[in-house]
């Protein structure tokens, strides 16, 4: 291919109009830079695929549509994940529950153990995807310029070390009051600037730790 490629840590394919992660990638990469192509799929494990050193993936401004990271049980080292300007209105991180209810899906529990930083800006994601819960290291997540409409109280459930949220520029009119009441460790910034908030947000802001948080809530409708 026309990546780049330093024998040791970074594998750049950065601007080289390619538009599938190429067969060759090495395994051994730290920090992997696939943005400004013309990638629409990207798949990270058919089960078979040995287990890659990245710590950094940048998949940013490409063309990708919908992602599953369910499969990503090789990546085991991943610390970051950059998503931004791709056109995402689908991010799956959780499997749907068997009909019977049973625990069929365990593969689940080991999702992208490591990763701290999720960034998912001006895509076309009209929810906040489900399962987030299931990174268990995820620190910060960026999913500013969207078309998120509502925050359930389920969107962030379990994320117990979640310190950042960044949800700019969205079209949020709705948060329920428990949406943020289990994040203990939010400590850097809530960013809901630039939404259609119409309705003061005491609730929400109870439940946030003030001597530790910054929230930003300018540029709304109210």
């Amino acid at each position: 291919s026309e990546c780049q490629w330093d024998g040791q840590f970074l594998l750049n394919c950065s601007f080289t109009r390619i538009s599938a992660i190429p067969e060759d990638i090495s395994q051994i990469a730290v920090t992997a830079d696939l943005s400004y192509n013309n990638i629409k799929t990207f798949v990270c494990s058919d089960g078979r695929n040995a287990e890659w050193m990245l710590k950094h993936l940048n998949l940013s401004n490409n063309l990708i549509s919908e992602l599953t990271l369910t499969t990503c049980t090789n990546l085991p080292n991943l610390e970051t994940l950059n998503l931004n300007g791709n056109a995402i209105h689908t991010l799956t991180l959780d499997m749907p529950t068997p009909a019977d209810g049973s625990k069929k899906y365990s593969i689940v529990d080991r999702l992208l153990p490591a990763l701290k930083v999720l960034s998912v800006e001006r895509n076309n994601l009209n929810t906040v995807p489900r399962g987030l819960g299931l990174l268990q290291s995820l620190q910060t997540v960026h999913m500013s310029s969207n078309t998120i409409q509502q925050i359930d109280p389920k969107d962030f459930q379990s994320c117990s070390q979640l310190k950042d949220i960044d949800l700019r520029n969205n079209k949020i009119t709705k948060i329920h009051p428990d949406a943020f009441r289990d994040l203990n460790k939010l400590q850097v910034v809530v960013d809901l600037r630039e939404n259609a908030l119409t309705i003061p947000l005491p609730q929400i802001l109870v439940s946030l730790n003030f001597f530790q948080l910054e929230v930003y809530l300018s540029k709304n409708a109210w």
